[in-house]
């Protein structure tokens, strides 16, 4: 009975454990210290700033390189780095630095913190974890350090360099860049768009496929999870390259103007950042409404489990076609790599499938009330982001209503929170039913 009460446990803690920290941070970001004029933040726009870090979105109400000093700005990374790696990470951490042993209890927390499928070896995990991070995030800062450095004094380079590979790698997509421009002065730049597409795609791959790839020499072969993450990531990044460089090609507003190799960065910058990241080189308000239609099936798709990233998640969507693939063919098992998926991972993925499209369609349709005056698509695109953890914004974000900006609030909280907790209560034993009712019929398509 007792080992029972831990697994009904996890998910209330982990949403009271994100919340808090959001609480913190908040206050934290209302003091004078936080804001150059003095004046700290009104706490609803605080609450707003500290969600969005700490869910990793990205989404702001104000511009975060002009409106914070050195204190706000370092408590907001601080939040992104909890948020993305996980507090539970960062507790295990902290108690192996203290010598303190892990319970079972913990164990089970760090499972569901990370969405691992077994809790063997999650210790070690997590301290895996911890080091692939640092060791990323320094070697990102070190090139972007140096690439900034030619455009502006060393120490602020040094101070960019850290904020933004944190803030990609964590696949937040906050800025120092100023008026919410992004990173849009370095569209044509290889140096910084590579390096950040880098940071992002390691960092949306999820930490259990960059541990089976740090483990390849050892054990020579992967997992079918690493093989469909690494496969379907990639051909999302580049079918969403080709679609956004042929939709926006001969659009004056975002790559007609650039060289062939400004278009084919720009592209492939917009189709990774569309994955949860939330940085942009091209103006997203600039952008088609068929590359604005694209991206917001990105990022309703997101990144990949156990990963900083948000959306339904890469697994979830393939495991979907694969099902619909398996129907069409008239086949009943769904086969990857010659391995049969079980029943229970569908369902798993139509559970995921099925409650985020209607938390963004309900958020979108109360949204289109309470913010009237704006596009449709300009608050599904908002919506989709926040749910999806991303925040690429068409600019509606800064003139949201004090009801607007709760209920993006909470989008983005459960889209950091509520997938975790759906994956870990799907998973969990349940007794079998004492009897059976007979099969019904009813008549599908």
């Amino acid at each position: 009975m007792e080992q029972k009460k831990y697994f009904l446990d996890p998910p209330k803690i982990l949403v009271v454990g994100f919340a808090s920290i959001i609480l913190i941070g908040a206050i934290l970001l209302t003091l004078p210290a936080a804001t150059t004029n003095g004046h700290g933040l009104s706490f609803l726009n605080a609450l707003f700033t500290a969600t969005s870090a700490t869910c990793v979105t990205g989404l702001v109400v104000v511009d975060t390189g002009t409106t914070f000093t050195i204190f706000g700005q370092i408590v907001i990374l601080s939040l992104i780095q909890v948020g993305g790696l996980g507090f539970m990470t960062f507790a295990t951490f902290f108690a192996l630095l203290l010598g303190k042993k892990i319970s079972l209890k913990e164990r089970i927390l760090l499972q569901e913190s990370l969405n691992n499928l077994s809790m063997e070896g999650i210790v070690r995990l997590a301290r895996r974890i911890i080091i692939f991070t640092g060791v990323i995030e320094f070697i990102g800062a070190l090139i972007l350090t140096i690439r900034f450095s030619f455009d502006m004094p060393l120490r602020k380079a040094i101070y960019f360099g850290i904020f933004h590979s944190i803030s990609n790698f964590n696949n937040a997509g906050f800025d120092l860049m100023g008026e919410f421009h992004s990173l849009t002065g370095y569209v044509e730049d290889p140096t910084v768009t590579l390096t950040i597409c880098l940071l992002i795609i390691l960092g949306g791959i999820g930490f259990i496929v960059m541990n089976e790839l740090f483990e390849y020499r050892a054990i020579k072969r992967v997992s079918l999870h690493t093989k469909i993450v690494l496969v379907t990531s990639a051909i999302l990044v580049i079918v969403g390259t080709i679609g956004i460089f042929l939709l926006e090609y001969s659009n004056q507003l975002t790559l007609k103007p650039l060289s062939l190799t400004g278009k084919i960065l720009g592209s492939l910058f917009q189709s990774v950042t569309a994955r949860t990241a939330g940085a942009n080189t091209l103006s997203i308000g600039d952008l088609t409404q068929s590359s604005l239609l694209l991206i917001i099936l990105l990022m309703f798709i997101g990144a990949s489990p156990g990963s900083t990233g948000g959306g339904i998640k890469t697994t979830t969507f393939t495991t979907l076609i694969g099902a619909v693939w398996s129907q069409i063919r008239g086949k009943e098992d769904v086969i990857f790599y010659r391995q049969r998926i079980e029943y229970e991972t569908i369902y798993k993925a139509l559970t995921v499938t099925f409650s985020g499209l209607f938390l963004v369609m309900f958020m979108t349709l109360v949204l289109t009330i309470s913010e009237k005056g704006h596009d449709f698509l300009a608050i599904l695109f908002e919506v989709t982001s926040a749910f999806a953890t991303v925040g690429l914004s068409m600019g509606l974000t800064p003139e949201l209503s004090d009801i607007g900006k709760i209920l993006i609030m909470f989008t983005m909280f459960a889209g950091r929170v509520g997938p975790l907790t759906i994956a870990f209560a799907v998973t969990m034993r349940r007794n079998p039913d004492p009897f059976r009712y007979p099969k019904g019929k009813i008549m599908i398509g």
